[in-house]
């Protein structure tokens, strides 16, 4: 079972984005402030989750939640600034939003730079170990999937409403046969040489 927080002394964020290793579309930050009662039995890291669950898990953390954001970071920012930054800042700017202010931040993965003053802990595997993290984490990757699916309709050649702008073998082939689109990260690998990769 996930632990709620890293530390219960302050009140704390879990932070968490989605989309890093995307061909396409935005990355989507999350910032969550949960209850320290909560729990639910299905709450876990987003990848390890069916779809359904983590639909189901996005209502219940909306609607339970001390506080709760999430920001995207457009792939021209990306190409701007590159991708670990991008994370960051989306991260940064969930957390701006949140109301109450967080005192500390628990941060998914091992490494976390931000303009924010509170102070933070980066977490490998955090999604997996706390339930805060675990909640941004969902909600990151929910309404980035939606996101997704929205934008495939406009180009539906590229397959997003089942890969979301992952690299997947379709993904790579519809670049090759139909270009790039405005939602692209230009400063990504799109070559279909990488094919054997995934």
């Amino acid at each position: 079972m996930l632990q709620i927080s890293y530390q219960t002394e302050l009140l704390e964020a879990g932070c968490d984005e989605a989309g890093r290793g995307c061909l396409a579309g935005p990355v989507f930050a999350a910032a969550v402030i949960l209850p320290p009662d909560f729990h639910h039995p299905l709450l876990n890291d987003s990848k390890q989750m069916s779809e359904k669950n983590r639909y189901a898990l996005r209502e219940v953390i909306c609607r339970e939640a001390v506080a709760w954001a999430v920001q995207e970071i457009s792939a021209a920012r990306i190409d701007e600034i590159n991708i670990l930054k991008a994370s960051f800042e989306g991260m940064s700017l969930a957390v701006e939003q949140l109301n109450p202010s967080p005192e500390f931040l628990a941060i998914d993965g091992n490494r976390f730079y931000t303009h924010l003053t509170q102070p933070f802990r980066c977490i490998v595997k955090g999604d997996a170990t706390y339930a805060n993290i675990a909640a941004a984490s969902v909600l990151a990757k929910t309404f980035r999937d939606d996101f997704m699916i929205r934008i495939a309709d406009e180009y539906p050649l590229y397959g997003w409403d089942k890969n979301k702008g992952y690299p997947t073998r379709q993904h790579r082939l519809a670049v090759r046969q139909h270009g790039l689109t405005p939602y692209h990260r230009l400063s990504f690998n799109h070559e279909i040489d990488q094919l054997s990769l995934f």
